[in-house]
Formats: C-alpha cells, structure tokens, sequence
C-alpha cells in the first residue's frame, strides 16, 4: 500500500541529480516543486537556481514548474529562470503534471519529476505514470500542514529505505 507513495530515487538535492545521465537514457523534460526544492519556502530564484536552469537548457532538457502556489509566487519564479509554469496544480491531482508535459512537448515516459514531499509531488507522478525522484527539504521552515504531513512521511521512508536496503 505504501509503494504508491515510494520515489524511483532519493537525493540530497535537485542540485546533485545527473541530469546529463537522464538525457542519456532519453528523458527530455523535467517537472519541478518550487519551494523547498528549489529554494527555501517563498524564497526567489537565487542566482544558484538561474545557473542550474541554464545547464538544464544546455543539456538540452525542456522543464516546467508545477506548484500548488499561486500566481503571484509561482510566475516570478518562472521567469527569472525561464521556464513554463504550472500554478494552483492541486497536486497530486494529474491534472497538472499532464497539462506541463503538453507545454513541453513531452510524454510521461520521458518526463522526470522532482520534489520535496511524498504526499502531493511524488504520488501525483506516480499517478501521472512518471519516474519521481525526492529530495530532501532545503529548509527546515514549513507552513504548519507540511510540517505534520512530515511526520508521515518519515514513516513511508522508513519502509521505502527498508524495502532498498533488502534489495526489492
């Protein structure tokens, strides 16, 4: 029951993921959450976050934003590093993951996910039939739903870092 919300990987950071070696395995787009995976909660993109998207674009790789924020978060973010943007996705609806892919010209079997919560990123690329990978918050400041849904996620990582370690 808990696979549903498991991540195809598990990383530090989106600023550590080989996304050269995702090209090299024919993925052409890349979905990302914005806050607490990218940058800290509200913050704007930072001059580390610019860079990463202009390798990205160099690489080759179309991408998009999708985030359950609104407009007015959502939009600046998007064009300081130039990308599509999904607002108000409802994540994990699919709705939003299926709609950036249109942007991009993309499809769900080389489209690649990134975020920071289990509960609405992951299992919404899940549901959306795409690889998912997880990374850990940037900062430890959360509104106070996505602190306590961290307190259930630590319980499905549990299980997801078992089921790794026993080779399954």
């Amino acid at each position: 029951m808990l696979e549903k919300f498991y991540p195809d990987a598990y990383v530090d950071s989106a600023y550590t993921i080989d996304f050269e070696e995702w090209y090299a395995r024919g993925y052409r787009g890349v979905l990302f959450d914005i806050d607490n995976t990218l940058v800290p909660h509200g913050a704007p993109a930072d001059a580390r976050a610019i860079a990463f998207f202009e390798k990205l674009r160099a690489i080759g790789l179309k991408y998009c934003l999708i985030s359950n924020n609104q407009l007015p978060r959502v939009q600046p973010f998007a064009e300081a590093v130039q990308a599509y943007y999904i607002e108000n996705a409802h994540k994990p609806s699919v709705k939003g993951y299926q709609k950036a892919m249109e942007r991009m010209g993309t499809t769900a079997q080389n489209t690649l996910f990134v975020g920071d919560q289990l509960f609405t990123d992951v299992y919404g690329a899940r549901r959306a039939g795409m690889k998912s990978i997880l990374v850990k918050p940037i900062h430890p400041k959360e509104e106070i739903q996505i602190v306590l849904k961290r307190y259930l996620e630590r319980i499905v990582l549990y299980f997801y870092a078992r089921k790794k370690r026993n080779g399954e």
